[in-house]
């Protein structure tokens, strides 16, 4: 199946979270945060405006980036958990 994002929106798999912690203490599953940086998979075609032009995204595919922890819609595809979120809960991206 293919996920494509409309207007501003953007689909990203999430980072995996930390395993261990500074000191090295081993975290299991329950206690590990949702990560809130991931990789850009797919771009929609920007926001549309009032006149029926388009802004360009800002990001781009392949893009590290954070956002907050509870930011977007979480799907599952195939078996895979993405995060579908629009352009501007996009905190930075990493570089």
């Amino acid at each position: 199946m293919r996920l494509e994002p409309l207007g501003n929106k953007v689909i990203i798999k999430r980072l995996e979270a930390e395993s261990r912690t500074a000191g090295g203490i081993h975290l299991p599953d329950s206690a590990k945060e949702k990560p809130r940086e991931g990789r850009i998979l797919s771009v929609g075609r920007g926001r549309c405006l009032a006149d029926g032009s388009r802004v360009a995204p800002q990001v781009r595919e392949g893009d590290r980036v954070l956002f907050t922890s509870w930011a977007g819609t979480e799907v599952v595809v195939d078996g895979e958990d993405f995060l579908i979120l629009g352009e501007d809960e996009i905190l930075a991206v990493l570089e």
